[in-house]
């Protein structure tokens, strides 16, 4: 089978350098191109930590996909700048990856209905590890069977946007399944009590030595469930990256959420 021609689009960030060294490394893909405002010039593989690859770091996206024929790009940059990435790619018909965080429900209308005019797929996930998809899994099952949840989401201190994308998901699929489901005290302007999705309070916790972690804590008559899972390596999300690379071209539109891969 011919290799999947990969763009890597914030390549020299700390994802981006993540995603460059598993396509590497992946025996069906092959690294055509890489977009990063920073290291502009540089070797994406020596940027990553690896061989050299003979693919220079551009900060053009729309220079890299003429010049590379990309098959697949994914996205790792920044809530300023993925929206915008990811539509620019779709408009020259090339099936997007989506792992940076930060996009609103706007930019996901957006981005679909770019989908459906060009013909061309996207894919969209808050979080690629395995582990934390079915953390979200399991907290959706759980939510109907009590009367009060909150979220706590802990991350790496250079981490843009808060809450995480993968507590807001986790928070709309918990109420999905449980609409009267909610945190107490959910409604008072109180910030110490962090930001309410819906009915559910998240809080958000930025330090350095953290990577990726999340638990959701269940209320009830006498008890308390915690479901948490835990990424203490970027490795953990490579699995899933590549996953999506290898399915998203068979895809219609605009998926969102890795379990719909699984």
């Amino acid at each position: 089978m011919a290799d999947i021609r990969v763009l890597v689009v914030g390549a020299a960030g700390r994802m981006g350098c993540e995603v460059v060294r598993a396509v590497a490394k992946a025996e069906d893909m092959a690294l055509v191109g890489a977009v990063d405002r920073n290291r502009v010039g540089e070797d994406a593989g020596a940027v990553a930590g690896i061989s050299p690859l003979s693919i220079g770091i551009t900060d053009s996206l729309p220079n890299a996909i003429a010049a590379s024929s990309p098959d697949v790009a994914v996205d790792f940059t920044v809530p300023a700048s993925v929206a915008a990435n990811v539509k620019a790619a779709l408009k020259a018909g090339v099936p997007c990856v989506v792992g940076a965080t930060g996009l609103t429900e706007d930019d996901l209308s957006e981005i679909a209905a770019v989908c459906d005019e060009q013909k061309t797929p996207a894919f969209v996930a808050p979080n690629f590890a395995i582990g934390a998809v079915l953390m979200m899994q399991f907290a959706a099952q759980a939510a109907p069977h009590f009367e009060a949840a909150e979220i706590v989401e802990l991350h790496h201190a250079s981490k843009l946007d808060a809450p995480s994308g993968t507590a807001l998901r986790t928070a709309n699929l918990m109420r999905d399944g449980a609409p009267n489901l909610q945190s107490p005290m959910s409604n008072l302007d109180q910030p110490s009590r962090g930001r309410a999705e819906g009915p559910i309070q998240i809080h958000s916790v930025r330090l350095p030595g953290l990577v990726a972690h999340q638990e959701v804590i269940f209320g009830g008559l006498g008890q308390t469930l915690t479901i948490r899972h835990d990424s203490t390596s970027r490795e953990s999300f490579m699995p899933g990256v590549l996953l999506a690379i290898r399915r998203v071209r068979g895809l219609k539109g605009l998926v969102v959420g890795l379990e719909r891969l699984l």
